[in-house]
């Protein structure tokens, strides 16, 4: 096993999160920032836009979101839901990514005959500036989750954080210190994922 694989496996849900975190927010602005920076793009895009929330700004996005989930979730439920967003809330900090549609809609103009094919490349390359983000935050002792509560959230997001109308949310990925291991991870079959051929 490479030394890369090692810091893959590494990379784990982590919901039990706290504020044990020695980093300062300076230099975790930095780590995110530099991640997303080196993150492939098709056509050298760079659609992948971040928001970092730390503090208030942090605790405020779980308070909008369980707003906003309130009158859609049945009151039973309800109860478990506003547990798991407590528990996001304890974390230290939340990176919401998105995706520059302007940047989308300029290269489908200069490049006609992928048009079709840009929407998709952003994807990719979003989810590919999230999962590094995920690692290096592992990398630094960090633990974190990925949650998609877009759009539910789109429109409380852009009014509080002033978000331009062309930066369509696509994740938040939700950091802090570990404070308790992740769970144990099951894989299929390889035979059933992939194939090799030569």
């Amino acid at each position: 096993m490479t030394e890369f694989t090692n810091i893959l496996k590494n990379r784990r849900s982590i919901y039990d999160l706290g504020r044990n975190v020695s980093q300062s927010n300076e230099e975790l602005t930095t780590l995110i920032q530099e991640a997303i920076k080196e993150s492939p793009t098709a056509f050298n895009a760079q659609s992948t836009r971040a928001v970092i929330l730390f503090g208030d700004a942090h605790e405020k996005l779980w308070e909008m979101t369980e707003e906003a989930l309130r009158p859609l979730t049945p009151a039973d439920a309800f109860p478990n839901t506003q547990n798991k967003l407590a528990s996001f809330k304890k974390g230290y900090g939340t990176v919401l990514f998105f995706k520059d549609t302007d940047v989308i809609k300029n290269l489908q103009e200069q490049f006609a005959l992928y048009a079709d094919n840009f929407p998709d490349w952003s994807e990719q390359s979003n989810g590919i500036a999230t999962a590094n983000t995920w690692v290096a935050l592992s990398e630094e002792g960090l633990g974190a989750n990925l949650q998609h509560y877009n759009p539910v959230i789109d429109e409380a997001v852009a009014k509080e954080w002033s978000i331009p109308t062309n930066w369509k949310l696509r994740a938040q990925l939700v950091f802090g210190s570990p404070e308790s291991p992740a769970g144990e991870k099951e894989y299929m079959n390889d035979a059933d994922r992939f194939r090799v051929f030569g």
